[in-house]
């Protein structure tokens, strides 16, 4: 994805099954958990670097001191400086100083080490960069089991009817992103249960219970999956979540479709929960296949007394797992990600060798950026097998004319596929100057190029994993792969091209800064048919009184009157620079939808390639954003 974009948040979640003394005498250290969340999160910081936050709830604290912390920060290497900060007093002990510190001394010390612990990792789809913004968020009382901090990986389409759902129940609700409205209402229906409870609790057997002994009985008996069945009832969006009550209770739920991953690990030791399998794999060094995904409409609960269950609290929709995951977002060293990747680049191979018309000794392969490399190594290896065989063949022929010789089989088994490393990318160059023209400077050097891997009468075979909006291939990367001066240039998207908006996680609501649809746009009007762009706002507009179930994706209309092929050729014209002096042909191609359902047929998310939504609210959205860029809104959010 040669276009930064943000997107998907991480989610880390350990759940201690064992006391805290039990990790320092068989781990020799008690902090252990706490080691664990940082690794967790650190193997995940490919989903958020605008900051990080961490909260924990203390088991058996005395009164008068905290039961549930937080610590949040936005500031540059998030993860690093809070955990810093968190482990810091270890380096202010000796080991046995360390050791000698019962429970209680511990988690004075260490003030984020708890039985429970919710790590989580912001990539800002909106609002600010300041540290307010990250979660946990924290609903504070003097209850323990009151008391709420929460964190998620998720979008709402519907954010503003949930929060007018908060003002109907006689509460005055501050803010309105989808995180707090969220926390309001589960803590609202908290409160409902503990009403619930109190009120059947008290006249039957219990009736004689004292104040302490009644909020502990209560706090045992909460039903934590009647509560998210309630509060979630009107969600619209894609999520997974994750709650820790102070009392000890804790959850995480997942979006009835799927849309959004969560995996879970139970060990005797510790109940583990993450965005990616991978991560749980490698810091628990764990077989992935023990490793599973919380079903769709699920939540993982956790009890104060460590039993768990997975409980449904929405029923499940039709499962529309998100493709962007395995197509970018998550780390390649999932193995069902990694060969899903490799497929795809293998998808790639027929049009590439239909384009080369065979001719792989004037062709080199790169990729670009890294995220792409995994599908470049399916390309090659496709490739390569496909001149094993057309070489075969061509011994047969041979063989069975009785022409072949040491020097005709040679020949045909000579040459290779030429795949290089024709650009690297400078990981400490950053873009944050605000100054455009200083930027553009600075993002033409963003990648070094490998001058003497191809010559000029060489195509040269590029593979991206997507191209959204196409800026950085026509202001850098195109500019910067001309100065190899090969022959052509093929730009290989491992991903169909991104037509619609997406909602549920990556911040692409702004329809106008996709290339494909720019390039629709272009088509029409060079062919006339720009009426079509009225006609859609104005089946927008008639529509966008309507509830979400019952709009429609007019937007295909623009979209249906061109070919794969078509987009191809006037992106290809789109991503090249008025400024470039190179003047080889660019060819574009891309995924087609059919090849992404080959490589991954379990992960059917691919609204933002088909305008095929998993929920209501993201057609409302489609509605929204056309609108918008129609009405030369195009800077404004469609949800």
């Amino acid at each position: 994805m040669s276009d930064a974009l943000t997107h998907e948040c991480g989610l880390a979640y350990v759940r201690l099954r064992k006391p805290l003394s039990w990790f320092q005498s068989e781990y020799g250290d008690p902090l252990w958990g706490l080691r664990k969340l940082y690794l967790l999160m650190e193997k995940q910081h490919n989903r958020g670097q605008d900051g990080a936050g961490i909260a924990c709830v203390k088991f058996d604290m005395p009164p008068g001191d905290p039961f549930l912390e937080r610590e949040r920060t936005a500031k540059r290497n998030p993860i690093e400086r809070l955990f810093d900060e968190a482990l810091s007093p270890a380096r202010e002990m000796d080991e046995q100083e360390l050791l000698s510190l019962d429970e209680t001394k511990l988690k004075k010390r260490f003030p984020l080490l708890g039985e429970v612990m919710l790590g989580h990792l912001r990539y800002g789809t909106h609002s600010g960069r300041t540290s307010s913004m990250c979660h946990p968020y924290v609903r504070r009382t003097n209850s323990e089991s009151r008391s709420i901090a929460m964190a998620g990986n998720f979008n709402l389409t519907n954010s503003p009817e949930l929060f007018e759902k908060l003002v109907e129940y006689g509460l005055h609700p501050v803010g309105d992103s989808d995180t707090g409205v969220v926390l309001e209402k589960i803590g609202y229906f908290v409160d409902r249960e503990h009403a619930h409870l109190e009120g059947t609790i008290g006249p039957g057997s219990f009736s004689n219970l004292d104040g302490a002994e009644l909020a502990r009985e209560v706090s045992r008996q909460l039903d934590l999956a009647r509560v998210l069945r309630r509060a979630t009832q009107y969600f619209d969006g894609g999520y997974v979540f994750g709650g820790l009550l102070g009392n000890g209770d804790s959850f995480v739920c997942r979006d009835p479709a799927g849309i959004r991953p969560g995996f879970f690990l139970v060990r005797d030791e510790c109940i583990v929960v993450a965005s990616e399998r991978a991560a749980i794999s490698t810091v628990f060094d764990t077989d992935p296949r023990e490793i599973e995904p919380i079903p769709p409409g699920h939540a993982l609960i956790a009890k104060r007394d460590g039993t768990f269950a997975l409980e449904r609290f929405a029923e499940p929709l039709p499962l529309r797992q998100c493709t962007f995951e395995r197509i970018y977002f998550s780390r390649g060293n999932d193995p069902s990600i990694y060969r899903e990747r490799k497929q795809l680049g293998r998808n790639l191979a027929p049009r590439v060798m239909s384009l080369l018309k065979g001719d792989l000794e004037h062709a080199v392969f790169g990729f670009i950026p890294n995220t792409s490399e995994t599908s470049y190594l399916g390309l090659i290896e496709e490739l390569g097998e496909t001149r094993q065989r057309v070489a075969a063949e061509r011994i047969w022929r041979m063989v069975e004319s009785g022409t072949a010789t040491r020097e005709s089989i040679q020949s045909a088994l000579t040459g290779r596929v030429r795949g290089e490393k024709i650009a690297h990318k400078d990981q400490r160059l950053r873009t944050f100057i605000t100054h455009d023209a200083a930027r553009k400077d600075l993002v033409n050097h963003i990648y070094d190029i490998t001058r003497g891997t191809v010559f000029p009468d060489d195509t040269l075979v590029v593979v991206d994993d997507s191209i959204v909006r196409g800026t950085t291939l026509r202001e850098s990367i195109i500019t910067m792969l001309a100065r190899l001066n090969p022959k052509a240039m093929v730009v290989a998207s491992a991903s169909p091209p991104i037509m619609y908006p997406d909602c549920y996680g990556i911040d692409m609501s702004q329809l106008g800064r996709f290339i494909a649809f720019e390039a629709a746009v272009s088509l029409a009007r060079e062919r006339g048919a720009e009426a079509v762009l009225a006609e859609i706002e104005a089946k927008c507009e008639e529509q966008s009184t309507r509830a979400p179930e019952k709009m429609k994706n007019h937007v295909a209309l623009l979209y249906d009157l061109f070919s794969h092929e078509e987009i191809e050729r006037k992106v290809a014209d789109l991503i090249r620079s008025k400024a470039l002096t190179w003047r080889g042909e660019i060819t574009v191609l891309y995924q087609t939808v059919e090849g992404l359902r080959s490589a991954m047929p379990e992960h059917t998310g691919d609204w933002y390639f088909t305008g095929n939504y998993p929920t209501p609210g993201g057609y409302r959205v489609l509605n929204t954003a056309y609108l918008n860029w129609r009405r030369g809104r195009d800077g404004a959010r469609a949800y």
